[in-house]
């Protein structure tokens, strides 16, 4: 694609960005096939070949966004399954946040947007607020028919039946491997992930503990930053980006990390990306640093033995999320670990497509995420599983509510498989 950037405007290092990415697409359309919004709405505009030239036009001429191209580039789900798809390596993951930033300083959203944005953003990457905010949308539920904002009927939606007890596994603290130590990793508990589901963690700290791990979780670190990243809000994102690079360079220059574990993929894209994100800024060193020691435990898991699987064999039904098979680019390492694990595992229809999740996208954008839903749901389903495993905390929450089929993280089953408790979602239906 050819572009018309001023040397002026190239200063800007988004900018340069946005025109090395630009550069490189060749509008071959490939990337249509695999947008599930333009899958859902059919709109040119609503595939990422539109939304390019929707960026590229704004960025380039420095014009004012105007609500076609926001709405267009909102209903985005930054599935990342474009660039999987794409023949030339156009990273569209970057110039779709530089376009969000870009938006977010020029653009005057209609207030109700603007407070349902600080909204998020204020609640979501806090543990105990997020746990207030749903305790009140549980009391709320009853009345969710006589409000007439979707996206706040959406919230309520998302309310569990259930909000687990604080971990204090979830506390800055070490655990000691149960045998001779091989690895030393710092974990990453996240924000939501703590507030909506506590499982998770204890699986994997005793997971792997129990293979050998000396289990970190630092002091000073906690959300990724991704809720607002992808939200345009740099400096809300940066500031809490930077407490983690703060906190594991600490752990990294004291008795040092061989890795930096997560479980939760939405925030591993994210961390990878912190080199990329921090790279003009006075934390680019240790950004770096952290994002080369960033792993999916996924990743982490395939470097360990497993030892013989101890439970019978069940059904699997693995769901993909988009920021491990596309954002990460892990697509087999899941699968692999649960079939050494003894589980039987296998993959719905168009498992490259998106559940509807996508951070806040399922409040945002609740009508095109409720289509992707069902879809999703319908092709699990389809395979008559036991269990659904996932490696993602929003993908659980939002197939787990179109389905009464149990869904634990896949971490969750390995820690079962070699020795731990039984996942509490399938001791459920015990």
């Amino acid at each position: 694609m050819q572009t018309n950037f001023t040397e002026t405007q190239l200063k800007d290092p988004g900018t340069a960005r946005a025109n090395e990415i630009l550069r490189s697409c060749v509008h071959c359309g490939f990337c249509t096939a695999t947008c599930p919004t333009y899958q859902v709405l059919g709109d040119e505009l609503d595939s990422p070949r539109g939304r390019i030239y929707l960026i590229k036009d704004m960025i380039e001429n420095e014009r004012k966004p105007d609500e076609k191209t926001v709405k267009h580039i909102d209903r985005c789900l930054s599935c990342l399954a474009c660039m999987t798809t794409c023949p030339s390596g156009v990273h569209y993951m970057h110039l779709v946040d530089h376009a969000r930033e870009y938006i977010e300083e020029h653009y005057d959203r209609p207030w109700h947007d603007r407070a349902l944005r600080w909204l998020l953003a204020r609640i979501l990457p806090y543990p105990m607020r997020f746990r207030v905010a749903m305790l009140g949308a549980k009391m709320a539920k009853p009345f969710a028919r006589l409000i007439p904002d979707a996206r706040l009927r959406a919230m309520l939606a998302m309310a569990p039946k259930t909000i687990p007890p604080v971990s204090r596994n979830d506390d800055p603290q070490v655990f000691a491997p149960a045998t001779e130590r091989k690895m030393r990793v710092a974990l990453m508990t996240g924000c939501a992930q703590k507030a909506l589901n506590t499982d998770i963690n204890d699986a994997t700290i005793r997971l792997l503990t129990r293979l050998g791990c000396e289990v970190v979780v630092a002091e000073g670190a906690g959300c990724c930053g991704a809720l607002t990243h992808h939200m345009g809000k740099t400096e809300e994102s940066h500031g809490t980006a930077g407490k983690n690079i703060r906190a594991w360079a600490r752990e990294m220059d004291g008795d040092g990390l061989d890795a930096i574990v997560i479980n939760t993929s939405g925030c591993g894209t994210t961390v990878k990306d912190y080199g990329h994100m921090f790279r003009t800024e006075s934390l680019a060193e240790d950004a770096a640093r952290v994002s080369a020691l960033a792993m999916d435990v996924s990743e982490l898991l395939m470097k360990l033995d497993m030892g013989k699987p101890k439970v019978a064999p069940m059904k699997v039904a693995y769901h993909a999320a988009c920021s491990l098979q596309h954002g990460q680019q892990i697509k087999t390492y899941p699968k692999d670990l649960l079939k050494k694990a003894g589980f039987k595992v296998v993959e719905p229809a168009d498992s490259h497509l998106c559940c509807g999740s996508a951070g806040t996208y399922n409040l945002m954008q609740p009508e095109i995420s409720t289509q992707l839903k069902e879809r999703k749901v319908q092709t699990l389903e389809a395979k008559t599983p036991d269990v659904i495993a996932a490696g993602n905390i929003g993908c659980m929450m939002q197939i787990g509510s179109g389905t009464d089929v149990p869904i634990v993280h896949t971490v969750e089953l390995l820690d079962w498989a070699t020795g731990g408790p039984k996942p509490p979602a399938l001791a459920a239906q015990d």
